[in-house]
Protein backbone atom coordinates (compact mmCIF):
# COMPACT_ATOMS: atom_id res chain seq x y z
CA UNK A 1 0.00 0.00 0.00
CA UNK A 2 1.60 3.38 -0.97
CA UNK A 3 2.08 6.29 1.56
CA UNK A 4 -0.89 8.30 -0.30
CA UNK A 5 -2.80 5.55 0.58
CA UNK A 6 -2.32 5.05 4.10
CA UNK A 7 -2.65 8.15 4.66
CA UNK A 8 -6.25 8.26 3.04
CA UNK A 9 -6.86 5.12 4.82
CA UNK A 10 -6.39 7.04 8.50
CA UNK A 11 -7.25 10.21 7.75
CA UNK A 12 -10.91 9.40 5.98
CA UNK A 13 -12.12 6.30 6.64
CA UNK A 14 -10.60 5.23 10.13
CA UNK A 15 -10.96 8.75 12.00
CA UNK A 16 -14.52 9.45 10.84
CA UNK A 17 -14.93 5.51 11.98
CA UNK A 18 -14.47 5.96 15.18
CA UNK A 19 -16.39 8.83 15.56
CA UNK A 20 -19.52 6.96 13.98
CA UNK A 21 -18.23 4.29 16.56
CA UNK A 22 -18.47 6.43 19.30
CA UNK A 23 -21.88 8.18 18.51
CA UNK A 24 -23.61 4.17 17.87
CA UNK A 25 -22.64 3.02 21.31
CA UNK A 26 -23.52 6.17 23.12
CA UNK A 27 -26.93 5.78 21.55
CA UNK A 28 -26.94 2.03 21.91
CA UNK A 29 -25.42 2.42 25.54
CA UNK A 30 -28.72 0.93 27.53
CA UNK A 31 -28.76 -1.94 25.94
CA UNK A 32 -25.21 -2.95 26.41
CA UNK A 33 -25.52 -2.08 30.00
CA UNK A 34 -27.85 -4.47 30.35
CA UNK A 35 -25.75 -7.05 28.51
CA UNK A 36 -22.67 -6.08 30.61
CA UNK A 37 -24.90 -6.45 33.63
CA UNK A 38 -26.23 -10.17 32.76
CA UNK A 39 -22.48 -11.42 31.87
CA UNK A 40 -20.89 -10.19 34.71
CA UNK A 41 -22.05 -12.18 37.50
CA UNK A 42 -20.83 -15.41 35.22
CA UNK A 43 -17.53 -13.77 35.09
CA UNK A 44 -14.67 -13.40 37.51
CA UNK A 45 -14.29 -10.24 38.87
CA UNK A 46 -16.07 -7.43 40.03
CA UNK A 47 -18.01 -5.95 37.33
CA UNK A 48 -15.62 -6.86 35.18
CA UNK A 49 -17.76 -6.46 31.99
CA UNK A 50 -19.33 -3.14 33.03
CA UNK A 51 -15.49 -1.88 33.85
CA UNK A 52 -14.10 -2.58 30.89
CA UNK A 53 -17.21 -1.40 28.58
CA UNK A 54 -16.80 1.72 30.31
CA UNK A 55 -13.68 2.41 29.71
CA UNK A 56 -13.60 1.27 26.31
CA UNK A 57 -16.32 3.88 25.48
CA UNK A 58 -14.56 6.57 27.47
CA UNK A 59 -11.54 6.10 25.32
CA UNK A 60 -13.56 6.40 21.93
CA UNK A 61 -14.98 9.40 23.47
CA UNK A 62 -12.08 11.10 24.16
CA UNK A 63 -10.61 9.96 21.00
CA UNK A 64 -13.67 11.31 18.70
CA UNK A 65 -13.58 14.97 20.27
CA UNK A 66 -10.05 15.25 20.16
CA UNK A 67 -10.60 14.21 16.38
CA UNK A 68 -12.94 16.79 16.63
CA UNK A 69 -10.54 19.61 18.00
CA UNK A 70 -7.71 18.87 16.14
CA UNK A 71 -9.95 19.56 12.88
CA UNK A 72 -10.80 22.89 14.94
CA UNK A 73 -7.30 23.80 14.78
CA UNK A 74 -6.34 22.74 12.15
CA UNK A 75 -8.44 25.40 10.47
CA UNK A 76 -7.43 27.83 12.74
CA UNK A 77 -4.04 27.51 12.18
CA UNK A 78 -4.79 28.68 8.43
CA UNK A 79 -5.96 25.19 6.97
CA UNK A 80 -2.26 24.16 8.23
CA UNK A 81 -0.07 26.75 7.33
CA UNK A 82 0.50 27.56 10.80
CA UNK A 83 0.05 23.96 12.78
CA UNK A 84 3.78 23.71 13.40
CA UNK A 85 4.55 26.77 15.12
CA UNK A 86 5.71 26.83 18.20
CA UNK A 87 2.40 28.51 19.08
CA UNK A 88 0.02 25.75 18.01
CA UNK A 89 2.57 23.37 19.40
CA UNK A 90 1.73 24.38 22.95
CA UNK A 91 -1.90 24.53 22.15
CA UNK A 92 -1.30 20.54 21.04
CA UNK A 93 1.04 20.17 24.06
CA UNK A 94 -1.77 20.94 26.43
CA UNK A 95 -4.43 19.59 24.98
CA UNK A 96 -2.77 15.96 25.63
CA UNK A 97 -1.98 16.87 29.04
CA UNK A 98 -5.70 17.56 29.33
CA UNK A 99 -7.07 14.66 27.85
CA UNK A 100 -4.63 12.19 29.84
CA UNK A 101 -5.47 14.09 33.03
CA UNK A 102 -8.59 13.50 32.94
CA UNK A 103 -8.92 10.03 31.07
CA UNK A 104 -5.89 8.72 33.63
CA UNK A 105 -8.05 9.91 36.24
CA UNK A 106 -11.06 8.05 35.00
CA UNK A 107 -8.80 4.59 34.36
CA UNK A 108 -7.52 5.07 38.19
CA UNK A 109 -11.19 5.01 39.48
CA UNK A 110 -12.51 2.49 37.01
CA UNK A 111 -9.44 -0.13 37.40
CA UNK A 112 -8.53 0.42 40.89
CA UNK A 113 -5.38 1.75 39.90
CA UNK A 114 -2.55 3.25 41.57
CA UNK A 115 0.46 5.02 40.11
CA UNK A 116 3.31 5.04 42.41
CA UNK A 117 6.88 6.72 41.50
CA UNK A 118 10.35 6.43 43.20
CA UNK A 119 13.33 8.06 42.49
CA UNK A 120 14.26 11.26 40.94
CA UNK A 121 12.30 12.91 38.71
CA UNK A 122 12.65 15.42 35.65
CA UNK A 123 10.69 18.03 37.95
CA UNK A 124 14.53 18.21 39.67
CA UNK A 125 16.30 19.16 37.06
CA UNK A 126 13.92 22.79 35.35
CA UNK A 127 16.86 23.87 33.33
CA UNK A 128 18.39 20.94 31.60
CA UNK A 129 16.59 19.15 28.78
CA UNK A 130 16.70 15.02 29.55
CA UNK A 131 16.91 12.00 27.61
CA UNK A 132 13.89 9.79 28.72
CA UNK A 133 15.48 6.05 28.24
CA UNK A 134 12.11 3.54 29.46
CA UNK A 135 11.62 0.03 29.35
CA UNK A 136 8.79 -0.82 27.20
CA UNK A 137 6.40 -3.40 28.76
CA UNK A 138 2.50 -3.98 29.23
CA UNK A 139 -0.19 -2.25 28.26
CA UNK A 140 -0.45 1.39 27.89
CA UNK A 141 2.89 1.82 29.26
CA UNK A 142 4.33 4.86 27.11
CA UNK A 143 0.49 6.62 28.38
CA UNK A 144 1.35 6.23 31.53
CA UNK A 145 4.81 7.74 31.14
CA UNK A 146 3.67 10.48 28.60
CA UNK A 147 0.90 11.35 31.93
CA UNK A 148 4.00 11.42 34.29
CA UNK A 149 6.03 13.99 32.16
CA UNK A 150 3.79 16.04 31.04
CA UNK A 151 1.37 16.15 34.12
CA UNK A 152 3.89 15.62 36.96
CA UNK A 153 6.95 16.99 36.15
CA UNK A 154 6.34 19.91 33.66
CA UNK A 155 8.14 18.55 30.66
CA UNK A 156 7.44 18.19 26.46
CA UNK A 157 8.47 15.12 25.11
CA UNK A 158 9.48 14.53 22.10
CA UNK A 159 8.86 10.40 21.65
CA UNK A 160 9.57 8.43 19.56
CA UNK A 161 7.38 5.23 18.90
CA UNK A 162 6.58 2.08 17.05
CA UNK A 163 5.05 3.16 13.60
CA UNK A 164 1.70 1.00 14.33
CA UNK A 165 0.63 3.10 17.14
CA UNK A 166 -0.08 5.62 14.32
CA UNK A 167 -3.23 3.73 13.31
CA UNK A 168 -4.93 5.27 15.84
CA UNK A 169 -6.24 8.48 14.29
CA UNK A 170 -5.77 10.63 17.07
CA UNK A 171 -2.62 9.98 17.97
CA UNK A 172 -1.70 9.75 14.27
CA UNK A 173 -2.58 13.15 13.98
CA UNK A 174 -1.06 14.91 17.06
CA UNK A 175 2.07 13.14 16.64
CA UNK A 176 2.74 14.62 13.35
CA UNK A 177 2.04 18.02 14.63
CA UNK A 178 4.35 17.65 17.78
CA UNK A 179 8.27 16.95 17.65
CA UNK A 180 7.63 13.14 17.42
CA UNK A 181 9.01 9.96 14.84
CA UNK A 182 7.37 6.70 14.13
CA UNK A 183 9.46 4.16 13.23
CA UNK A 184 9.78 0.35 12.26
CA UNK A 185 11.84 -2.04 14.92
CA UNK A 186 12.38 -3.04 12.18
CA UNK A 187 13.48 -0.85 9.70
CA UNK A 188 13.71 -1.91 5.73
CA UNK A 189 17.01 -1.98 4.23
CA UNK A 190 18.03 1.82 3.58
CA UNK A 191 16.15 3.38 6.05
CA UNK A 192 18.03 5.20 8.15
CA UNK A 193 15.78 5.35 11.89
CA UNK A 194 19.12 7.20 13.59
CA UNK A 195 19.33 9.89 11.23
CA UNK A 196 15.65 10.45 11.96
CA UNK A 197 16.33 10.26 15.73
CA UNK A 198 18.70 12.67 15.32
CA UNK A 199 16.98 15.49 14.03
CA UNK A 200 14.33 15.01 16.76
CA UNK A 201 16.82 15.23 19.17
CA UNK A 202 18.76 17.87 18.33
CA UNK A 203 17.53 21.43 19.98
CA UNK A 204 16.00 20.36 23.32
CA UNK A 205 15.06 23.19 25.16
CA UNK A 206 15.41 23.27 28.97
CA UNK A 207 11.83 22.13 29.42
CA UNK A 208 11.59 19.35 26.97
CA UNK A 209 12.62 15.47 27.12
CA UNK A 210 13.08 13.29 24.30
CA UNK A 211 11.45 9.82 25.23
CA UNK A 212 12.86 6.42 23.44
CA UNK A 213 12.65 2.52 24.24
CA UNK A 214 15.70 1.30 23.84
CA UNK A 215 14.22 -2.07 23.03
CA UNK A 216 12.17 -1.69 20.63
CA UNK A 217 9.06 -3.26 21.78
CA UNK A 218 6.63 -4.64 24.54
CA UNK A 219 8.92 -7.47 26.45
CA UNK A 220 7.54 -11.04 25.51
CA UNK A 221 9.67 -14.23 26.09
CA UNK A 222 9.37 -14.68 22.36
CA UNK A 223 10.73 -10.99 21.67
CA UNK A 224 13.09 -11.68 24.18
CA UNK A 225 14.49 -14.85 22.48
CA UNK A 226 14.67 -13.22 18.98
CA UNK A 227 16.69 -10.44 20.34
CA UNK A 228 19.13 -12.81 21.54
CA UNK A 229 19.49 -14.98 18.26
CA UNK A 230 19.34 -11.70 16.55
CA UNK A 231 22.95 -10.55 18.53
CA UNK A 232 24.26 -14.09 17.69
CA UNK A 233 23.78 -13.54 14.03
CA UNK A 234 25.63 -10.32 14.25
CA UNK A 235 28.30 -12.08 15.88
CA UNK A 236 27.89 -10.41 19.03
CA UNK A 237 28.23 -13.35 21.17
CA UNK A 238 28.97 -11.36 24.40
CA UNK A 239 25.77 -9.15 24.50
CA UNK A 240 24.39 -12.62 23.53
CA UNK A 241 25.40 -13.57 26.79
CA UNK A 242 24.50 -11.05 28.78
CA UNK A 243 20.87 -10.43 27.27
CA UNK A 244 20.26 -14.34 28.46
CA UNK A 245 21.01 -13.23 32.10
CA UNK A 246 18.26 -10.84 31.66
CA UNK A 247 14.84 -12.54 32.58
CA UNK A 248 12.51 -9.37 32.37
CA UNK A 249 13.63 -6.99 29.75
CA UNK A 250 15.12 -7.42 26.16
CA UNK A 251 18.19 -6.77 24.86
CA UNK A 252 18.60 -3.00 24.43
CA UNK A 253 19.12 -1.76 20.91
CA UNK A 254 22.06 0.78 21.22
CA UNK A 255 21.88 2.47 17.60
CA UNK A 256 18.61 4.86 18.42
CA UNK A 257 20.28 5.63 22.02
CA UNK A 258 23.81 6.47 21.11
CA UNK A 259 22.41 9.01 18.22
CA UNK A 260 20.19 10.70 20.80
CA UNK A 261 23.56 11.19 23.07
CA UNK A 262 25.14 12.74 19.89
CA UNK A 263 22.53 15.00 18.68
CA UNK A 264 21.98 16.33 22.36
CA UNK A 265 25.94 17.09 24.01
CA UNK A 266 24.00 18.70 27.01
CA UNK A 267 21.05 16.01 28.09
CA UNK A 268 21.06 13.97 31.33
CA UNK A 269 19.54 11.08 30.51
CA UNK A 270 16.58 9.32 33.40
CA UNK A 271 16.44 5.83 33.35
CA UNK A 272 12.78 4.32 33.54
CA UNK A 273 11.58 1.05 34.97
CA UNK A 274 7.93 -0.22 35.91
CA UNK A 275 6.38 -3.08 37.09
CA UNK A 276 2.51 -3.55 37.34
CA UNK A 277 1.55 -4.20 33.78
CA UNK A 278 4.39 -6.03 32.58
CA UNK A 279 3.08 -9.79 32.66
CA UNK A 280 0.12 -8.51 30.77
CA UNK A 281 1.43 -9.93 27.57
CA UNK A 282 -1.94 -10.91 25.42
CA UNK A 283 -5.55 -9.84 25.14
CA UNK A 284 -5.85 -13.39 27.51
CA UNK A 285 -3.74 -11.89 29.73
CA UNK A 286 -5.40 -7.94 29.99
CA UNK A 287 -9.07 -9.80 30.13
CA UNK A 288 -7.98 -11.94 32.99
CA UNK A 289 -6.15 -9.33 34.75
CA UNK A 290 -9.28 -6.31 34.63
CA UNK A 291 -10.35 -5.12 36.90
CA UNK A 292 -6.70 -4.72 37.89
CA UNK A 293 -6.57 -3.02 41.25
CA UNK A 294 -3.06 -3.13 41.38
CA UNK A 295 -0.25 -0.88 42.12
CA UNK A 296 2.13 0.46 38.81
CA UNK A 297 5.65 1.87 40.54
CA UNK A 298 7.68 3.63 38.27
CA UNK A 299 11.14 3.89 39.16
CA UNK A 300 13.56 6.82 37.49
CA UNK A 301 17.15 6.49 37.86
CA UNK A 302 19.67 10.07 37.13
CA UNK A 303 22.43 9.83 35.35
CA UNK A 304 24.60 13.23 35.16
CA UNK A 305 25.93 13.53 31.06
CA UNK A 306 29.33 13.60 32.77
CA UNK A 307 28.82 9.64 33.95
CA UNK A 308 27.94 8.71 30.46
CA UNK A 309 31.53 7.57 28.23
CA UNK A 310 32.34 9.07 25.45
CA UNK A 311 33.38 6.43 23.34
CA UNK A 312 30.66 4.34 20.93
CA UNK A 313 31.67 0.59 22.42
CA UNK A 314 32.15 1.82 26.07
CA UNK A 315 28.55 4.00 25.45
CA UNK A 316 27.18 0.41 24.39
CA UNK A 317 28.38 -1.19 27.52
CA UNK A 318 27.05 1.41 29.60
CA UNK A 319 23.92 0.51 28.28
CA UNK A 320 23.97 -2.72 28.59
CA UNK A 321 24.78 -2.34 32.15
CA UNK A 322 21.88 0.05 32.79
CA UNK A 323 19.68 -2.57 31.14
CA UNK A 324 20.76 -5.55 33.54
CA UNK A 325 20.29 -2.85 36.73
CA UNK A 326 16.23 -2.44 34.97
CA UNK A 327 16.32 -6.53 34.35
CA UNK A 328 17.73 -6.63 38.84
CA UNK A 329 15.19 -4.14 40.06
CA UNK A 330 11.92 -5.36 38.47
CA UNK A 331 13.01 -8.76 40.10
CA UNK A 332 12.99 -7.73 42.97
CA UNK A 333 9.84 -5.39 42.61
CA UNK A 334 7.05 -7.95 42.04
CA UNK A 335 3.81 -6.15 41.54
CA UNK A 336 1.90 -5.81 44.46
CA UNK A 337 -2.07 -7.23 44.15
CA UNK A 338 -4.80 -5.21 46.04
CA UNK A 339 -7.50 -7.23 44.96
CA UNK A 340 -10.53 -8.34 47.06
CA UNK A 341 -12.80 -11.26 46.32
CA UNK A 342 -11.64 -11.83 43.21
CA UNK A 343 -11.28 -15.17 41.12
Amino acid sequence: MTTAAVWALRRLVLAPAAIGLTVLLWVTLPGWLLVGAALSPLLPGRWRVLRVLWLALVYLTFESLLLLVLLGLWIASGFGYRIRSPYFAGIHYDLVQGTLIVFFREARRVLALRIRTDGPTPSQHPDRPVLVLCRHAGPGDSFTLMYALLHWYGREPRVVLKNTLAWDPAIDVILRRIPARFISPDPAAGEDIESQISALARGLDSNDAFVIFPEGGNFTPARRDKAITRLRRLGLERMAQRAEQMTNVLAPRPGGVLAALDAAPDADVLMVAHTGVDHMLTVGDVWRELPMDKQIVMRWWEVPRSEIPAGREERIDWLFGWWERVDAWIEQNRPEDHSSGRS
